[in-house]
C-alpha cells in the first residue's frame, strides 16, 4: 500500500520539469512556422479593400446604365440612384463626384482619396490607397459625349502590385 500511495502522491504534484520544457519547445516550433504566415495581413487586406472597390464601381456603373435604359432616357441624362443624382455621360456615371463616386457612395475623405476625373466621355478618375494600390473608373467614350455609337465602353482597372 506505501508504494501505491507514494505513486498517488507524486501524480498530485503537476507537470515535470521535462514536461514543461518540451511544452514550450513544441509552441516554439509551432509559431516559428505559423507567425510568417499570420505576420502581415495588412497587403492582403489593402489588395482585396480595392478590388471590392472596383467591384462596387463596375455595379454601379452598370445599375445607373440600366435605370437610364428603363427610362429610355437620352445617354446624357441624369439619373436618380437611392434618391442620389448622379450625373451621366454616354449611358454611363462620369468619372467624378457627381457621377461614379455619388452612384457607388465612395468615402473619398475617409477612405479612398481621389486625382483626375471630369464629366466627359474617357475621362479617368483613381482611387489611392497607397502607390500602386489603385482602383481607376474611365468613362464610356463617343467620338462626340451622348451621341451613339459608343468608341469604348466605362471600364475600371485595377493595380494591386503596391498594396
Amino acid at each position: 500500500m506505501n508504494a501505491m500511495t507514494a505513486m498517488t502522491a507524486r501524480k498530485d504534484k503537476g507537470f515535470t520539469l521535462i514536461e514543461l520544457v518540451m511544452v514550450i519547445v513544441i509552441l516554439g516550433i509551432l509559431a516559428a512556422f505559423a507567425l510568417p504566415r499570420f505576420a502581415d495581413f495588412g497587403g492582403d487586406a489593402r489588395s482585396a479593400s480595392v478590388q471590392a472597390l472596383a467591384g462596387a464601381m463596375k455595379s454601379a456603373a452598370s445599375i445607373a446604365h440600366a435605370d437610364q435604359l428603363s427610362d429610355g432616357a437620352t445617354l446624357g441624362t441624369t439619373v436618380t440612384l437611392d434618391g442620389q443624382a448622379i450625373t451621366m455621360v454616354n449611358g454611363y456615371p462620369t468619372a467624378n463626384a457627381a457621377g461614379i463616386v455619388a452612384a457607388a457612395d465612395i468615402d473619398t475623405t475617409n477612405d479612398y482619396p481621389s486625382s483626375g476625373g471630369g464629366t466627359a466621355g474617357g475621362n479617368t478618375i483613381t482611387f489611392t490607397l497607397q502607390a500602386n494600390c489603385t482602383a481607376s473608373y474611365t468613362a464610356a467614350n463617343a467620338a462626340t459625349d451622348n451621341t451613339p455609337p459608343l468608341t469604348a465602353p466605362q471600364s475600371v482597372a485595377v493595380d494591386t502590385s503596391g498594396c
